[in-house]
């Protein structure tokens, strides 16, 4: 599965997310729509046949015409088609429902704000549930209500959807737009908790590492003796300059690197006695900021980490060429793959990272409510009916089922009433996974409605070299879902503050990294400290705790 990431936030206080991760429907009209040229549903324009829905029945079984329904990711990195593979292809089949993805090719913020701004947003949209077009298409009236679609066309979604996921979505109009994936309520985080791994880790190359006697890098000293070490021992890998740290993209609006993964890393407070911490202003997490200061003065930042877009990182981390990478793990699960069937050794490793001046252990992010994405159903849908159908279907067991198993009898088993994949399935996913994608299409290759819960109880065993990484995790891992959502968004005085912050942060960021002293840097950070000041940052944090509040009260409720 690719990435679950965090969700860059330009706020002050950081999300949990970051890390690392709701106007009226038509009248019904009767029965069967007329088919236009393509074979799509020409709106829901009544043919006749009066249809009622049935609450208790799933809405899609009435009506697996074919149709075809236009997608838009908002991640130019989703390499997959739909069709190509058995899974997709079964699940057409079943429901009549083929898609079109449509995934930018550049920059994922100028395609959907193009599409917003011409008022051409395609069938299905699904974004980082933090991004701020979220709200742009909500208050822009650009997207259906989901339950009132569920209501008119498919009251069957309420038996399938999570009350706590579709409450914690709902806008102050009563109405949720969104349906998250990758979301786990405070119940689910009671249940599963002990399953729980975070995405979140500090790893190096294995071989390398071992080959320097396993230096302690929790400690600043430490962190920079042992990339020193590296880069003097392994100046090259096949010819190309070892790379000694990589981190996630540097974007306008900062690094998740830098900010919530390093403050988790450190186990900085997001909060102290109810007040929300600023957590970017915290002495232990400044103080770190200035070690990878002085890492560049030492030479041992690459100007690569500072250009790298994903797909160059995944290039680099493929070839073996970072020693230490603060970064997602799902984010080179494919790569960490083929490093393990050319070499064992040449593997990534997670370790202990950074960390504060106590050594105290790490806080990663977990699952939260908010999830990783969330998918909306424009106002331009084709097929509102067969719309909210097929997202019930998709939310549902039975949809889950489908997208992570595959096909009963070619990609997996019933053993002992337990759902288990084929030998041959199980042996490609876990050795190609880009191979395992475009041919079986199983495992959430089609992630955007994943129930992370749900899949446990089909899940295999994790294998090397992944099961490595996620162990570490485990024990380390929190709910942050109280701190999700409160950044203000939008066109709100809050929301062009925040904005105004996010992008002041993210032009300080580099800035600080290449400071040629302490004192520069010092200089640098009081400039940004002030631009936050009179960019208007006291709206912001009021704003912000005012949410939490909030935030801390609905999730009681959830756990009654």
């Amino acid at each position: 599965m690719a990435a679950c990431g965090g969700n860059n936030n330009g706020g002050n206080t950081g999300n949990a997310g970051n890390g690392g991760a709701t106007n009226n429907a038509d009248a019904a009209g009767n029965g069967k729509a007329a088919n236009d040229a393509n074979g799509n549903k020409a709106g829901n324009e009544a043919t006749g046949n009066a249809k009622t829905v049935n609450a208790d029945e799933p809405g899609w079984k009435g009506d697996t015409s074919p149709i075809t329904f236009d997608w838009y990711l908002n991640f130019s990195w989703f390499p997959n088609k739909w069709g190509v593979d058995a899974t997709s292809q079964y699940i057409t089949k079943k429901t009549g429902v083929n898609i079109n993805f449509i995934v930018p090719a550049g920059n994922e913020n100028e395609k959907l704000n193009t599409m917003i701004a011409s008022g051409s947003l395609p069938d299905f949209i699904t974004l980082g549930w933090s991004e701020d077009n979220v709200k742009k298409m909500i208050e822009g009236g650009m997207v259906e209500p989901l339950n009132k679609l569920a209501d008119q066309y498919d009251p069957y979604f309420y038996k399938v959807a999570d009350p706590a996921k579709t409450s914690w979505y709902t806008q102050t109009d009563g109405n949720f737009y969104g349906y998250p994936n990758a979301s786990s309520s405070p119940k689910d985080f009671q249940k599963f908790s002990g399953d729980y791994t975070s995405n979140q880790t500090f790893v190096v190359r294995k071989d390398m590492y071992e080959a320097l006697g396993k230096p302690d890098m929790r400690t600043k000293e430490g962190f920079l003796n042992a990339l020193k070490l590296a880069k003097e021992k392994f100046p090259e890998v096949n010819g190309q300059p070892l790379i000694p740290l990589g981190l996630h993209e540097f974007s306008e609006t900062g690094n998740y690197s830098l900010e919530g993964y390093l403050q988790n890393f450190l186990a900085v407070p997001y909060e102290k006695d109810g007040k929300l911490y600023d957590r970017r202003t915290d002495p232990e997490y400044v103080s770190w900021l200035k070690t990878f200061r002085k890492a560049n003065e030492m030479g041992l930042l690459s100007k690569d980490i500072f250009i790298d877009k994903r797909p160059q990182m995944e290039e680099k981390i493929a070839q073996g060429r970072y020693f230490a990478m603060l970064y997602q793990r799902s984010d080179f699960a494919t790569q960490e793959n083929a490093l393990f069937a050319k070499d064992p050794n040449s593997v990534y490793i997670a370790i202990d990272g950074p960390g504060n001046e106590a050594l105290d252990a790490p806080t990663l992010s977990g699952p939260g409510i908010s999830g990783w994405t969330v998918t909306l159903i424009s106002k331009n849908v084709k097929d509102k009916a067969r719309a909210i159908q097929f997202l019930s279907y998709l939310v549902s067991e039975e949809g889950n089922k489908d997208l992570y198993m595959g096909i009963p009898g070619e990609t997996y088993d019933t053993v002992d009433g337990k759902e288990v994949f084929k030998p041959e399935v199980l042996d490609l996913m876990n050795k190609d996974r880009s191979a395992f994608d475009k041919k079986y299409g199983a495992s959430f290759t089609f992630w955007m409605l994943m129930d992370t819960n749900m899949n446990l109880k089909w899940a295999p065993p994790s294998v090397e070299p992944a099961k490595q990484m996620e162990d570490w995790t485990k024990g380390k891992t929190k709910s942050f879902s109280q701190f999700d959502q409160i950044d203000p968004t939008g066109n709100s005085e809050e929301g062009i503050a925040n904005q105004k912050i996010a992008q002041a942060w993210g032009k300080a960021l580099p800035k600080l990294l290449l400071s040629k002293s302490d004192e520069d840097f010092d200089k640098q950070f009081n400039d940004f400290l002030d631009k936050r000041k009179s960019a208007g940052l006291d709206k912001v944090q009021a704003y912000q705790q005012k949410k939490y509040e909030e935030n801390v009260a609905k999730l009681a409720e959830f756990l009654k």
